[in-house]
């Protein structure tokens, strides 16, 4: 092959080529293209195709040769020319059935596959009717339809599952002529093809019934092509269009309303339009991982107040975006379900820049979270954010008119509210902070001060207090592991906690390992009690 075909000169017969070959899918060294042009190219002898690659680095022109377009590209180096014999047509569905079943037909196999977020088994078949298999696994087997009629129905008449990513199927008829005589099919691996849309999408109603799970994960599609092929899909539950040319979400009218988690991820969203997704009634997992999302607003309610919209939204994925204010969480506290939340790879940040501390301000301002970035919250940890929460804010609190009043109720300005809509809930429970227990910030100036600390052990009579000089900004876990030299005693079995001068007789617990001393508002002079187990 050059970048018109194989070199001039060369005489060689070409391959009958199919008919009605402009459209159709084909293979050539491992990479996917569509045909676009079927006929001479002159000055050579012979036919050539005109292919646009799925890969545009793979290309080398627009379509044209010696100033002729033959054909048009989206990208202007996507397309070369190829002889037929270089490429492949692919096989229909038995052929590629049998091609990567017959080899196991004499053992039993057992694996685990995924398609979208199933975890499945298939047990290999022993018989070579294959009319016991239940998954059909055929990614890059190239087919490129259905076959003889009926003879799908007849010879794997209980596959639920099947893959045919990366094949050459050029159309959604040539995949509904498959999966009408699939009956069982629930889920369906499409990734990474290239599908023209169909004419009539009636003729394929009945074509995926029972279907559930979709994946169209790279298949270059926009959000109007998936809602105008929602319809044949009438029972989905699960789908995944990650990676393709989704960009403004419109509202899914009439269509897609049994759909119970939906992935956009990969995906340069117009962040306004997620908002449209609030459509879908049943939807309780979302993933917009990768799309470009710094924002996003409730404007229906009130800081503080549930959303009216995603009712039934119980997982939400925002990894790797570009959410930077602690605003945009206090919008997402307003969904109602919302248990499970992850949001890895964002540049949320606390004052202190630990990220930690960053972690504990996620929980203390999303009250109903369970999961947080695939670890569960345990109840020790929340109770530990909110009362950390508190201190943290409770000095803003009380400049901004922070008071509580008879019968427990607390109040604070309206700005305040907006800046921390679950901080007057989090007093209600846990009480007001006391003016000792505030964590106030310390000039930038004061982060390397030395400070004069006495380690008492209460529980160790016999032992004397030890004087040292420590810097404000040295973390609990330094500190801990300075007593260990001191006492032996391992890092993880100390407990620590602190009296002020200023306020005799109350103690502090130091609950982080990884807060600094100044977080604490220890001061020079005070004692740190040292206990452990």
């Amino acid at each position: 092959m050059i970048d018109i075909g194989a070199p001039m000169g060369v005489d060689r017969a070409d391959p009958e080529v199919p008919e009605l070959s402009a459209g159709r899918r084909v293979s050539c060294d491992g990479e996917r293209a569509t045909v676009r042009y079927v006929g001479p190219v002159p000055p050579t002898a012979g036919v050539w195709l005109g292919v646009e690659w799925d890969n545009p680095e793979r290309g080398k022109h627009d379509g044209s040769h010696g100033g002729v377009r033959y054909f048009a590209c989206r990208h202007a180096e996507g397309g070369s020319f190829v002889r037929p014999a270089k490429v492949s047509w692919g096989v229909d569905y038995l052929t590629a059935v049998r091609q990567v079943y017959e080899s196991q037909a004499e053992k039993v196999l057992s694996e685990d596959i995924s398609i979208a977020s199933k975890k499945l088994k298939w047990i290999g078949i022993e018989d070579r009717s294959f009319q016991s298999l239940p998954s059909a696994l055929l990614g890059r087997s190239e087919v490129n339809g259905p076959g003889a009629a009926g003879e799908i129905r007849r010879a794997t008449p209980n596959v639920s599952w099947l893959d045919i990513s990366r094949s050459l199927l050029s159309c959604w008829d040539d995949v509904s002529a498959i999966t009408q005589q699939l009956e069982r099919l629930e889920g369906l691996q499409l990734s990474n093809n290239r599908l023209r849309l169909t004419s009539d999408l009636s003729a394929h109603w009945g074509s995926f019934r029972s279907l559930k799970v979709l994946v169209l994960n790279g298949c270059d599609l926009t959000w109007p092509q998936v809602l105008q092929c929602a319809p044949m899909w009438p029972q989905l539950e699960d789908l995944c269009v990650e990676n393709n040319n989704v960009t403004e979400l419109q509202r899914p009218d009439a269509v897609l309303q049994s759909l119970k988690s939906l992935s956009v991820s990969g995906n340069r969203l117009v962040q306004r339009s997620v908002l449209s997704l609030a459509a879908l009634p049943r939807l309780e997992h979302l993933n917009l991982s990768r799309t470009g999302l710094s924002d996003i607003r409730f404007d229906d309610a009130a800081p503080g107040a549930q959303t009216a919209l995603f009712p039934a939204l119980t997982k939400l994925t925002v990894d790797d975006n570009n959410i930077s204010e602690w605003r945009v969480v206090d919008e997402l506290g307003k969904l109602a379900a919302l248990t499970h939340f992850s949001c890895r790879g964002n540049r949320l940040a606390s004052v202190d820049g630990n990220a930690r501390t960053a972690g504990q301000l996620l929980i203390a301002k999303l009250g109903g979270l369970l999961v947080l970035n695939n670890c569960e919250v345990q109840h020790k940890e929340r109770r530990g954010a909110e009362l950390d929460y508190i201190k943290m804010f409770g000095t803003e609190w009380l400049e901004a008119g922070g008071r509580s009043q008879a019968g427990g109720r607390s109040q604070a300005s309206a700005q305040f509210i907006g800046q921390h809509p679950r901080y007057l809930r989090l007093i209600d429970k846990y009480g007001a902070p006391e003016e000792g227990e505030l964590k106030k910030p310390e000039p930038f100036a004061l982060k390397n001060q030395l400070l004069k600390i006495t380690f008492v052990f209460p529980d160790d009579a016999d032992r004397k207090p030890i004087e040292k000089k420590v810097l404000a900004s040295m973390v609990v876990q330094k500190v801990k592991g300075l007593l260990y030299r001191l006492l032996k005693v391992p890092a993880a079995d100390l407990k620590l906690s602190y009296t002020s001068t200023k306020m005799l007789g109350t103690e502090f617990e130091i609950d982080s390992d990884m807060k600094t001393l100044q977080f604490y508002s220890i001061e020079d002079g005070d004692q740190v009690l040292v206990r452990w187990s």
